[in-house]
């Protein structure tokens, strides 16, 4: 058993608030949906739910978005706060593990939750790239319109059951073939398919097109900002990466285009 005090740290997000703690040097990691603002007692209830007492931490690290309102100790406990830039892109560069000469190359820390950040990770230097308004948020409201649930895993199934084509408009559809590298089956038009339909598309396939818009928009910024860097290394991280249909369709974008996403496991 080690003898390291514990440490913790806590993000929180827009959507949820993810939780980090290393005790007798064991790893736990946890998450809840976002409750509100951030406060004393809230912090204390969060670390609670892992078995973590806030008065065994000497410091605990905080970042997110409203991480700012939390006082500078709580307690004998120092609060420390981490700018979002630097914990996007330092987080990114641990869980890509890269080591040697690709270690000292600029690295595209991609940040899929809510929304998506895309940051410029070199060495100990962080700075914002891009990003963009499309992200888990964007899925999840979509979903509530189109397939009435919010629920992660139950858009999940239900696009791994569907085909987006069924909303879709295919390069095969619009120009009858491909273009340039694109094959023809490339999406031509996002939902495309449901202007020129008034047949009722079925929950999955609607499930399956709220995904590939997500996926590809998010994919085909991260591969254009990775070329103004330029660097041929990106880390997915975030919680949309918990499903395996936006890890397909990453994937799937990247082959078009050349590049290749890590997608470590649990990057969320």
């Amino acid at each position: 058993m080690s003898n390291q005090p514990p440490i913790a740290a806590i993000d929180f997000g827009i959507s949820n608030t993810d939780i980090v703690a290393q005790v007798n040097g064991e790893l736990r990691q946890w998450t809840q949906p976002y409750t509100g603002h951030p406060d004393a007692d809230q912090v204390r209830a969060i670390l609670a739910k892992g078995d973590v007492e806030l008065a065994s931490l000497s410091t605990l690290a905080v970042t997110g978005g409203r991480h700012r309102l939390l006082p500078a100790q709580i307690g004998d406990c120092v609060v420390q706060s981490v700018g979002e830039l630097a914990a996007i892109g330092r987080g990114g560069q641990a869980i890509a593990a890269l080591t040697g000469d690709l270690a000292q190359q600029p690295l595209l820390v991609v940040s899929a939750g809510s929304g998506t950040a895309m940051i410029k990770a070199q060495e100990r230097s962080y700075a914002h790239v891009t990003g963009t308004a499309v992200g888990g948020g964007t899925m999840l409201g979509l979903a509530r319109l189109l397939v009435d649930t919010v629920d992660p895993q139950a858009i999940d199934a239900l696009a791994q059951a569907g085909n987006s084509n069924g909303v879709d408009l295919s390069l095969a559809d619009v120009i009858t073939g491909p273009i340039g590298t694109l094959p023809a089956e490339a999406t031509a038009v996002n939902f495309g398919r449901l202007a020129r339909s008034t047949a009722t598309p079925s929950r999955a396939d609607l499930a399956a097109g709220i995904v590939t818009l997500v996926g590809q928009t998010i994919a085909l910024i991260a591969v254009n900002a990775a070329r103004t860097l330029p660097t041929t290394q990106i880390v997915i991280t975030g919680h949309l990466t918990d499903m395996v249909t936006i890890r397909r369709m990453l994937a799937a974008v990247g082959a078009l285009y050349g590049q290749t996403f890590h997608m470590p496991a649990a990057a969320g």
